[in-house]
């Protein structure tokens, strides 16, 4: 190996070596730079216990608003998206053309259904002519008759085919989610979009069975909406459930409906305000610390300086506390402030 090889082969290695040392020299400069969360570390929070507290003379069922409808709209046809009229958050109406699917193969199909059709009638008024004549036989007739309806429901099904490449709105509502795009090629059964209706919209909420005798259907009834301080809305019971839960709540359906002012979205929390209701004194927990839906409420409590999330069943609220039906006992701690930062088993450190 002469000279000239080796010096080269050690230029290679001592850059090499200077690409390492510079490339390391980068990735402790970048870690240092970059925050990594210390999972041990004990979040600050506030905590207070299950106390007994009187609900007088109204209180309320916290719950959730849900649309009137909400339908994923899908394709009967498949095919290639060749105009797109919506998007995100455009209200539509009833009936209105939402896209349109490539229609040029469907109609030359159609095109050539209606040749058949008009084929099959003049075979069929010709052997009508010939039959009387006896010209032909009666199965050849009959042969006929069953060929122009054969060719009369297959025009149907590609006019249908054909029809259904502008997928149009079932009812009037926004477009709260938009799945495909311009060129998209899509099967049969393909959702494409969302679409929400609150026009009116309907407020779930868990009864105990002790007062599940206090609602009837249509019975009018007070909403209260947590965005919307000191506004009452009016309600009408539209369905009660006939059968409990595991935690024997049943669920009361009530509808409201929206108007331009003060409109109610769905996901909102809202609660049902009943008057003239017996005074009690019970279990609770404060409104603050629930975390998650009213359908399944959940809070945190610290054990063993850890905070765990349990799921608990809910009864009446008066817009401040929470009855606790069953899950929580007057000895848990419950977190009632700081939870944004907690997790399952997350470490923590009581104010």
């Amino acid at each position: 190996m002469n000279k000239r090889v080796i010096t080269i082969i050690g230029i290679a290695i001592v850059l090499v070596a200077i690409s390492v040392v510079k490339l390391k020299n980068n990735k402790q400069k970048v870690q240092a730079k970059l925050y990594i969360h210390d999972t041990t570390t004990a979040i600050l929070v506030n905590v207070s216990k299950p106390t007994f507290h009187s609900f007088e003379n109204s209180f309320s069922y916290l719950g959730t608003f849900d649309p009137n409808k909400q339908n994923l709209i899908g394709s009967d046809v498949a095919g290639k998206i060749i105009r797109m009229n919506v998007q995100d958050g455009d209200k539509v109406s009833k009936g209105q053309i939402l896209a349109k699917l490539d229609d040029e193969m469907l109609s030359l199909q159609l095109e050539n259904a209606a040749i058949q059709v008009e084929s099959q009638k003049n075979d069929d008024a010709r052997n009508n002519y010939l039959i009387k004549e006896n010209a032909i036989s009666g199965v050849q007739n009959e042969k006929t008759k069953l060929a122009l309806k054969a060719a009369e429901a297959n025009y149907k099904l590609i006019k249908k085919q054909f029809k259904n490449t502008a997928i149009t709105s079932p009812f009037t509502g926004v477009i709260t989610k938009k799945m495909i795009d311009l060129g998209s090629v899509i099967g049969v059964g393909t959702p494409l979009f969302e679409i929400t209706d609150i026009s009116s919209v309907k407020l779930n909420i868990s009864v105990p069975e002790r007062d599940i005798l206090k609602f009837k259907e249509g019975q009018k009834v007070v909403i209260n909406v947590d965005v919307y301080d000191n506004i009452d809305f009016q309600g009408t019971v539209s369905s009660i459930g006939v059968k409990a839960d595991a935690s024997h709540n049943f669920k009361v359906e009530i509808a409201v409906k929206n108007s331009g002012k003060n409109r109610i979205m769905a996901g909102m929390y809202g609660s049902v305000k009943l008057a003239n209701a017996t005074a009690k004194n019970a279990l609770s927990v404060a409104r603050k610390a629930l975390v998650g839906s009213t359908k399944h409420p959940q809070l945190y409590v610290v054990r063993n300086g850890k905070a765990k999330l349990v799921s608990f069943s809910a009864g009446t609220s008066d817009g401040e506390f929470i009855e606790v039906v069953d899950g929580l006992s007057v000895n848990d701690v419950v977190i009632v402030k700081g939870q944004i930062n907690l997790q399952n088993n997350s470490n923590v450190l009581i104010k």
